[in-house]
């Protein structure tokens, strides 16, 4: 024993091996047992089923799913809680609303978050376009708590993905009773807020409810090149390394996801490529 103890004293001494590393460093909610995995539904090349999907997932060592789907999946919607129960899987999150979920989810007695995009009103000055905004969302925040679940203002662009309104809106709903309203931001929607990534998490920290993270770096190009850039793997880009730094420094403990997204790859192979990334970034970083 005192043989090995010195071997890996000799092996950390001279840098063979990065303490960093180490899962004891890494922040919980940063720990792959820990984090969401979401866009894995409709963006799978092999279009698994339920059962499938939930196998994947626990070969990969992920046990919590945030669950986006399509028309297509809505006669799935209970087979997809059961086999997440079968297999040990914690629903995270629905994204959207549908009256049947939110049936199941009093059956099943799960109550996942809530995601939906804040909307983004056209017209009228700021303090109108809070007030719509929070109209729109009222009566979703109503059914959300009802079941009993959080309801998350997700930022996908446009007014109502700038921060600083995303937060006016939350308040808004807040001011209105509804306290379970809160944020999940997005990495790969926050492009133009890269280079002031610490401001905007100051901004949304007191609400975020999940932070979703991916590659990051300028978009160039055609609209077209540009949507293709928007998706890569953590650890690929030029900017998520600063972004993740940012997140350990600011202390923030909540939810944390990884995203598939890719409509072309295997789901599996989107996931273990983020993970792979994570576990490169978060042993550069200081934590």
């Amino acid at each position: 024993m005192k043989s090995l103890f010195s071997f890996l004293t000799f092996l950390i001494v001279f840098g063979y091996i990065n303490t960093t590393s180490f899962a004891g460093d890494i922040p919980e909610n940063f720990k792959k047992e820990n984090l969401i995995a979401w866009c894995i539904v409709p963006f799978d090349s092999l279009k698994r089923n339920p059962a499938e999907r939930a196998s994947m997932l626990v070969d990969l060592g992920l046990q919590r799913v945030a669950y986006d789907w399509r028309k297509e999946h809505i006669p799935e919607f209970e087979e997809e809680i059961l086999q997440y129960k079968k297999h040990g899987l914690e629903y995270f999150a629905f994204w959207n609303e549908h009256d049947e979920a939110f049936k199941l989810f009093k059956k099943h007695g799960i109550r996942p978050q809530i995601w939906k995009t804040n909307p983004s009103p056209k017209e009228g000055t700021q303090k109108e376009k809070v007030m719509k905004a929070a109209d729109i969302l009222t009566p979703l925040a109503e059914k959300s708590a009802k079941l009993g679940s959080k309801f998350g203002l997700y930022n996908h662009g446009g007014w109502g993905g700038e921060p600083g309104n995303m937060v006016a809106v939350c308040k808004e709903l807040h001011r209105r009773g509804f306290k379970h309203v809160g944020i999940v931001y997005n990495f790969h929607h926050a492009h133009d807020s890269m280079d002031q990534f610490s401001k905007v998490l100051h901004k949304v920290k007191p609400y975020l409810l999940c932070l979703n993270l991916n590659g990051m770096i300028e978009l160039t190009g055609t609209e077209q090149q540009k949507r293709l850039q928007k998706i890569m793997p953590i650890g690929a880009g030029k900017y998520e390394a600063a972004m993740i730094q940012a997140v350990v420094d600011s202390g923030y403990k909540g939810p944390v996801g990884i995203l598939g997204h890719i409509t072309t790859q295997d789901v599996a192979k989107s996931l273990q490529n983020n993970l792979d990334g994570l576990d490169a970034v978060m042993a550069e970083i200081k934590h």
